[in-house]
């Protein structure tokens, strides 16, 4: 019972340092986050936060895990609801689009997307994070094809372009180019999703 409770103890501090790590990202810049500074923001030490990550970028890379497990969650709602596939789709460009160019986990995305050359396991748990984002994508255009709200396509290759244009969409905003603000950016991906997801006969 005793080391029950101990792992449950470990899990709420890895919590705590996960959401502390993205309220960093998000108030000061993904430069402000090192494990001095976090161990001052928690009240603790610094061999303490290495002692749960190990290294940077392994602190970089659960804090995405941990901000995208909250989005498959909502991703999951989303295609749960009982709305139209056209719909839905365009949910699920909102979800997809950073908030902002202060976007905690885009710039960890981009800062993430850096190190991959060089970090296999880096490599494999993004791809894996990306995977999740077709599969679901996939899922919504294929269920609008069999309700006839859109027209038959070849999906895996449709969601994997349209993705990519999402990526580079959400990359200007987040670095905070000119004219490619949230708004701007959802227009385009809108316009593109209508090229690229045709009609269907129901519509």
């Amino acid at each position: 019972m005793a080391g029950a409770a101990r792992r449950r103890d470990g899990h709420i501090a890895q919590e705590r340092m996960l959401e502390e790590a993205m309220a960093v990202i998000a108030e000061h810049g993904l430069a402000a986050l090192t494990m001095s500074a976090l161990a001052e923001r928690l009240d603790t030490s610094g061999g303490h936060i290495l002692y749960y990550f190990g290294s940077k970028d392994r602190l970089l890379l659960e804090a995405l895990r941990w901000s995208e497990t909250e989005l498959t969650g909502e991703r999951r709602a989303l295609l749960g609801r009982p709305t139209t596939a056209e719909r839905k789709l365009d949910q699920f460009l909102e979800l997809y689009l950073p908030r902002g160019p202060r976007d905690p986990r885009w710039m960890l995305w981009i800062e993430l997307w850096a190190r991959t050359p060089a970090n296999e396991d880096l490599r494999q748990a993004q791809e894996a994070m990306d995977r999740a984002w077709q599969e679901d994508l996939e899922a919504l255009l294929a269920k609008g094809v069999t309700r006839r709200r859109f027209a038959p396509m070849d999906i895996p290759a449709h969601a994997s372009e349209l993705l990519a244009l999402l990526d580079g969409l959400s990359t200007r905003v987040v670095l905070g180019q000119r004219g490619s603000d949230r708004r701007q950016a959802l227009t385009v991906a809108r316009s593109a999703a209508r090229r690229l997801i045709p009609a269907g006969p129901a519509q």
